[in-house]
Parts: structure tokens; sequence; C-alpha cells
């Protein structure tokens, strides 16, 4: 009851009904049922009428029957008790019959001794008792509403797919231009949008890309004139930042290959990826446990996962002294990365995936990086369906949580 559709309905449903019941209660008001006096005269003729034709029964057509017809029971007992107030009881039978263009009749049938019945009939404003035909005019209102409805909200139906339909690079698919005027223009107007977005995306790539290929010629002649400085511990200092700048045109040029290559996706069996990766920084002397890991597969690319996985170790390893991974399966391959370091200010947890992040204010290095795993990784673990979450640990440390759908194991 909370969406749009659904309240647009009911607002018409409501409506509609709410019209429909007030016309009833005024053609009720309107037509209400006759009142005493009225029926004391009508009931006087039908006694006068009894005893004409108990009389003279050869001047009055007699049936041996009543008139058929739907019994009206409250009209029966209003009629059999007014004739015996008045001291002469009647044995009447009041019905009501469909007459021409739907409308109802009334008619009196009065037994007339043993020699059959009078039929009478009764000149009485309709007696609105039922109103189940309002439960019909509901439903059926109900019907056109929903469509009604379906038709108002279809450019923001359109909207909610688009958006659910966003790729992982941020990008919304073509829509077809077609249906209602609103429909074509609202189609037309996400289709701009997407476009000058792939536009923006690609320049921004093309710029990065640009910029880390560019950095390498000046580097390369900077490291050759590094290497003829006099001064050992200068030429070091020299070397060390010139690594540094080489390693950020690197990470740049990879972040730019992931966000604009689609790899071959396969099936992976995420423990023993993880296992593998956590091995492999093992033997180059990273402090990493792997423990309560669960079965789980997950599709993606696995040179890309790898990569991912390895930043986020590396990064607890060397900035919380030493990792902790586990594994659990379900729905979702959940990979949860503990450390022991210091965590980062809550101030600064929405900022960890910006390129070049750092957490010092003055953007001071303490260790060699530059800036961009955690950048890389999200982009990886996103293009396989996935995300990543980080916060601190109610114990200290960081806390790096990765979720990727699961499928079933061929």
């Amino acid at each position: 009851m909370n969406t749009l559709r659904a309240k647009i309905a009911l607002l018409l449903v409501s409506s509609i009904v709410a019209v429909v019941m007030f016309m009833t209660i005024a053609t009720m008001y309107i037509f209400k049922a006759p009142d005493e006096e009225v029926i004391n005269l009508l009931a006087r003729q039908l006694i006068l009428m009894e005893r004409l034709a108990a009389n003279d029964p050869e001047g009055h057509a007699l049936v041996q029957n009543p008139t058929s017809g739907l019994p009206d029971e409250k009209q029966t007992n209003i009629f059999s008790s007014v004739t015996a107030r008045l001291g002469s009881p009647l044995d009447v039978i009041v019905t009501r019959k469909d007459g021409l263009e739907g409308r109802w009749f009334q008619a009196a049938s009065v037994r007339v001794g043993s020699r059959g019945w009078l039929i009478v009939d009764l000149d009485l404003p309709p007696n609105i008792e039922r109103l189940w035909w309002l439960a019909f005019i509901t439903v059926g209102v109900g019907g056109v509403a929903v469509l009604a409805a379906n038709r108002m909200i279809r450019p923001l139906v359109m909207l909610e797919s688009a958006v659910e339909m966003v790729s992982a690079d941020g990008i919304l698919p073509h829509l077809p231009e077609r249906g209602p005027a609103e429909v074509r223009a609202t189609a037309a107007a996400l289709n701009s949008l997407s476009t000058r977005l792939r536009r923006a995306v690609e320049s921004r790539m093309r710029l990065i890309a640009g910029a880390g290929h560019d950095f390498r010629t000046p580097l390369t002649r900077m490291r050759l004139r590094a290497e003829f400085v006099a001064d050992e511990e200068e030429r070091e200092l020299w070397l060390r930042d010139i690594k540094e700048l080489d390693h950020i045109a690197d990470s740049a040029i990879e972040l730019v290959r992931e966000e604009s290559t689609n790899a071959v996706s396969e099936v992976i069996c995420i423990e023993g990826l993880v296992g593998s990766v956590a091995t492999e920084l093992q033997e180059q002397d990273f402090k990493i446990e792997v423990s309560d890991t669960a079965k789980a597969c997950v599709k993606g690319n696995r040179v890309a996962l790898s990569r991912a996985l390895r930043n986020l170790l590396i990064n607890a390893a060397t900035h919380g002294e030493r990792g902790r991974v586990s594994i659990t399966g379900g729905a979702t391959a959940r990979i949860v990365i503990c450390d022991d370091g210091p965590g980062i200010s809550p101030d600064l947890l929405d900022q960890v995936f910006e390129p070049f992040f750092r957490t010092s204010p003055a953007r001071i290095q303490s260790i060699p990086g530059a800036g961009l795993g955690l950048t890389i990784s999200r982009e990886i673990i996103r293009q396989a369906g996935g995300d990543i979450k980080i916060s601190n640990g109610r114990d200290g440390g960081l806390v790096q949580v990765v979720e990727l759908p699961t499928i079933a194991n061929p």
C-alpha cells in the first residue's frame, strides 16, 4: 500500500465509491419507505376491495394462486398488521416483480375466502434495502482504477526500472522511446542523460590513462639523471620519489583498465581463491591468517578478483599490522577481513574509496602506495556484481567486508 500505484488506485476507488454511496443515500432519502398514513390508506383500500370481491365474486377476476414474484416479507407483515389493527385482518402476500426498463413493481395478493386470490397492484415507492450492487460497482471501479493508475505512473515505473538497471560503471541502459507522449519524453530524457554520462566517464578515463602514460617518459629521463647524482644518499631519495611516481602512474592505468575492460567471467571457488592469495602474501612475509572458511562459488574474473583481494589483504597487513580473513556462505559469499590497526576516523570512512585518499590531512605517506588500492578493489568487486563496505571494529582495527553473489556449484 506504500507504492504510488496503490495510492492512486485507492484514491480513485474511494472517490468513485464515495460518490456512489452519496447518491445511494440521497436516493434512499428521496424514495424512502411509505409513511404510516399511506400504508393505512392502502390497507383500507385492500379491505374494501376484499369485501367487494367477497360479495360479488363474479364482478372481480380472481385467480387460484398468488401472483408470482419475489416475496416482500417486510411489506407483507406491515399490511397484515395494519389490516388486523383496522379490525379486518387479511391474508395478504406482497411480492415484487421485474417490469420494463429494470423497474420493480409491487403487487398484493389478497385471499378472498375459498374462491381464490385478488391481485392488486400497489403504487409504492421502491424500498431500497440491499446494496449488493454497490459491491459490484466497487469491484468494477477498482479494476478501472488499477488500469488508470498503471497508466498514470508508467513514466515513474520506467524511472524505477532504469535506476535498477544501472550498470556498475554508473551508465544507464538505452530505453525504447515508444508509448504515450509522457513515456516517450521520459525515455528520451533518460537516454540523453545516459549518453552524457557515458561521454563524461570515457573522457575521464582517457584523461587518466593519458596522464599515466605520459608520466612514463619524463620519469624515465629523471631516473637516468638520478643515476648520475654523485651523493649516494641524495640519489636514493631521488630514486625513491621516482619509484613512487611510477607506481602512481601504473595504478592509474590499472584503474582505467578495470573500468573500461569486460574481462571473461568464470566460476570461482572463493575459499580456494582467498587461500591462494593469502598463501602468496604469507610467502612475502605479510602477516595474514585465514580461518572459518565456508565453501561458496561466485562468478567473475579470477585474475581481477585475485588483485582485489590482494589489495585488501595487503591493506590489512600493512596499515593494520596483521590481517585475519574469514568466509561465510549463503545467498552471498561474505569475506570479512579484520586487522589490529588503529582504524580510521569515522569522519573519513565515507572517503576511503576516493582515489589517492590518505588518512592524514597533510597526506603524509609513511607506507608506500599510490592510494588507489581500495578504489581499484571496489571497482573489480562491483564488476563481479558484489560490493565492499569498510567500518571500524568494536575492539579496534578496521573491518573490510566483501559480499559477492553466489551461484550453484556446477
